[in-house]
């Protein structure tokens, strides 16, 4: 399946207009070979981040977008673009759009230029509800990409709480702890079944800045860490006549010491270990094991 960094360098460069749809994961929109915008399913949505840093309702932003319509460069009469409308009903200054427009882009892309198993499909002429509010060179922005990826992988060299639920710690061992205001807001927020995702658009951020802050996190010990999986260690071969091997005799019988049962066969108990030779295997030691089974089957 093609690379989308390749496919995205080689719609630049060939000056291309239009929209570059990666199913499901989201789409990129161009404009004479730059990025004007973009969107991804694990990103929050424009409309998230205009209503929770600047409280712009939803049904407002939604009323512009009806009204800008599907938008195309040959349109016969284009009317004015949603960013443009958004600024002359007084919702966003000019510089507040541009400034949300690359916040969003950038949140975006990272993750769409990571996004795999899908088939990309460029519609040519395609344009964003918004129109063209800022213009990315495509290289500057894989370079950008890149250095936030990097940045990630220096802070916590593991993608393992990018997917998992967020879960601070109750009790932390450091006598005073120094946050920055989005720590502050992941903290407060995490129910311990959001995971990052879902806290950036609880909380309006972009979701890029919540992984770097949940990442932060988990370096200064603040929050709770899965569990490393058990290693898998391949069984021993049995010796013939062992313990649970083909053929062999059935295990010990149970014994009580006091108040407490023990099992007479647990090899490497701390308390069977006092009365109990350790088996390794040796027929010298099976043997062993079958005349204490024999004598504690006549003392009951």
């Amino acid at each position: 399946m093609p690379n989308v960094e390749n496919i995205l360098s080689g719609l630049a460069g060939d000056h291309a207009t239009g929209s570059l749809r990666l199913g499901k994961a989201g789409v990129i929109y161009l404009t004479d070979g730059r990025v004007t915008y973009a969107e991804s399913a694990a990103a929050p949505r424009l409309e998230d981040l205009l209503g929770a840093c600047r409280g712009i309702s939803a049904h407002a932003v939604r009323q512009v977008r009806q009204a800008a319509g599907r938008r195309t460069p040959d349109a016969p009469t284009p009317g004015p673009s949603g960013g443009e409308q958004l600024v002359a009903r007084g919702l966003l200054t000019r510089g507040e759009l541009e400034f949300c427009v690359l916040s969003a882009v950038l949140d975006a892309a990272y993750f769409l230029l990571q996004a795999t198993g899908h088939r990309p499909r460029f519609r040519r002429g395609e344009l964003h509800w918004l129109g063209p509010q800022w213009y990315f060179d495509a290289t500057g922005l894989l370079r950008e990409c890149e250095r936030r990826k990097a940045q990630l992988e220096q802070t916590w060299p593991s993608a393992e709480l990018d997917t998992l639920p967020v879960v601070p710690l109750g009790r932390i061992s450091a006598q005073r702890v120094v946050l920055s205001s989005l720590q502050w807001e992941v903290l407060v927020g995490a129910d311990s079944t959001a995971t990052p995702a879902d806290l950036a658009r609880k909380l309006g951020r972009p979701a890029y800045s919540v992984l770097l802050a949940v990442r932060q996190l988990a370096s200064s010990g603040l929050l709770r860490l899965p569990e490393p999986a058990p290693a898998e260690t391949p069984a021993a071969p049995r010796a013939p006549g062992a313990p649970g091997a083909p053929g062999a005799p059935d295990p010990l019988p149970r014994r009580t010491r006091g108040a407490t049962e023990i099992p007479a066969a647990a090899a490497g108990s701390p308390e069977t270990s006092e009365w109990l030779p350790r088996a390794n295997g040796d027929p010298a030691d099976v043997n062993l094991l079958i005349r204490l089974r024999n004598a504690l089957e006549a003392m009951t």
